[in-house]
């Protein structure tokens, strides 16, 4: 069976028969429709990121008023407390002293608070020892075991 053709070995539907299926012919059809692939999925990422993004503008929006509606209100209600001590029979100085007292307690609770929270937070160690790890694996040496932390690093 020497003068019999034998079947391309891939079965393309978009190649005409009587073409060159050779390896590089079916490794440049790969390669182009992975591109296809890959714009296709670039697009309709697109599309709906941009239906993502209108929906997140208009809630952005709508928390924004919100926030600011309460701002305001916790504002008034400040306002409305200094003027019940005055009704209580305080002075009004007193009255607003009061509630400012208050405010910068509150502030000042906050922002300790933030400082030690603050503290707390760590930079991406783990992140930073596979880029060491690398780094010593492109220069040829030996890699640290998989794992393995820098020293001061938890998990």
């Amino acid at each position: 069976m020497s003068g019999s053709v034998r079947p391309s070995p891939v079965p393309n539907s978009d190649t005409p028969p009587g073409t060159d299926t050779s390896l590089k012919g079916l490794v440049t059809t790969a390669i182009a429709d992975l591109q296809k692939l890959i714009k296709a999925q670039v697009e309709l990422a697109k599309l709906e990121l941009a239906g993502s993004a209108q929906a997140a503008a208009k809630t952005g929006g709508l928390l924004t008023g919100a926030i600011t509606m309460a701002a305001v209100g916790g504002l008034f209600l400040l306002v409305t407390i200094a003027y019940v001590l005055v009704a209580l029979g305080l002075p009004v100085w007193a009255g607003f002293g009061i509630v400012t007292a208050f405010l910068f307690l509150v502030a000042v609770i906050l922002g300790l608070l933030g400082r030690s929270a603050a503290k707390k937070i760590k930079g991406p160690e783990r992140t930073i020892a596979e880029i060491e790890k690398t780094k010593k694996a492109l220069r040829g040496s030996p890699a640290p075991d998989a794992g393995t932390l820098p020293p001061g690093a938890s998990n």
